[in-house]
């Protein structure tokens, strides 16, 4: 195995476990603002992936985690009743933006069972492309500070 291929696994190992636990110091939680979301400029995507991205995300993912990425409890690291974790929220106040775009895509594709939620797998639910703008969607729900950690992060990898 190639060093860079271990650190990739060391990576998503870790990923998987502060997802578990979470990432320690979280953000206060953000209040869920009326106002519309908007594509922001100067990102990776595109806006059309913006637009598909908030289309997906409304028809697969807003029941668990709010149409604004905010999650649905505010205990999201402690267990249900029955053993799973509720859905956490993506607006950038959880662990999500801890990720790599490949290992968010491999959350999307198997679902959170195996880490111990009940999210569904979509691999073959969803397009590539389909996955690749809800990634989008839920990065433009990020401020400006959360997206740059995020690519500060994944710059060193």
């Amino acid at each position: 195995m190639t060093h860079r291929k271990k650190l990739l696994n060391l990576f998503i190992f870790a990923s998987i476990a502060i997802s578990l636990v979470g990432c320690g110091k979280e953000a206060k939680k953000k209040e869920v603002s009326s106002e519309p979301i908007s594509f922001k400029k100067s990102r990776w995507y595109t806006q059309q992936q913006f637009e598909v991205g908030k289309q997906v995300f409304t028809a697969n993912c807003v029941q668990c985690h709010g149409s604004r990425g905010q999650g649905l409890v505010e205990d999201w690291k402690t267990p249900n009743p029955n053993g799973q974790f509720p859905a956490p929220p993506l607006n950038g106040t959880a662990h999500t933006w801890h990720h790599s775009t490949e290992v968010l895509f491999e959350t999307i594709n198997n679902g959170g069972i195996p880490l111990g939620g009940s999210m569904p797998a979509f691999k073959e639910v969803l397009s590539e492309e389909e996955k690749l703008a809800v990634i989008a969607f839920v990065q433009n729900l990020w401020d400006n500070e959360t997206y740059e950690r995020w690519i500060n992060m994944n710059a060193k990898l």
